[in-house]
């Protein structure tokens, strides 16, 4: 299982009127990791005709993040089976777990737009 991971820095845009990141922003992380890492890793020969949809959706907040906090989004693929995978994000803070995610995830063919299954060279990159 391959893991990904980025660093961020929490801006005024990331709080809510609390005055901690907003859990929007969480769930716009666990997308932008997933983008990041489909994108850093699969060839332009796969990204021009694949891409992947949210199908499911659950995450479970632990700590609050605060203004100029660096954070570490960690995310891996432990399952890839027919149309659909799993992937987890991990959203740290010094390598304490704020809050974490698991997906499930969708490959669509982009021309007709369907679900497909997931190739052996697509599930190389993830796993």
């Amino acid at each position: 299982m391959q893991t990904f991971t980025t660093t961020i820095h929490v801006t005024e845009t990331d709080l809510d009127n609390l005055n901690h990141v907003n859990n929007v922003r969480y769930v716009q992380w666990v997308e932008d990791v997933a983008k990041m890492h489909w994108f850093s890793k699969a060839p332009n020969t796969i990204t021009d005709f694949y891409f992947w949809i949210m199908l499911e959706h659950q995450i479970s907040y632990k700590k609050p993040a605060f203004l100029n906090d660096e954070i570490t989004l960690k995310t891996y693929v432990p399952e890839a089976k027919g149309v659909t995978c799993t992937r987890v994000v991990e959203i740290l803070k010094n390598n304490v777990l704020l809050a974490k995610s698991e997906t499930k995830w969708c490959l669509m063919a982009g021309n007709p737009m369907r679900p497909t299954r997931i190739t052996p060279d697509i599930k190389a990159i993830f796993l």
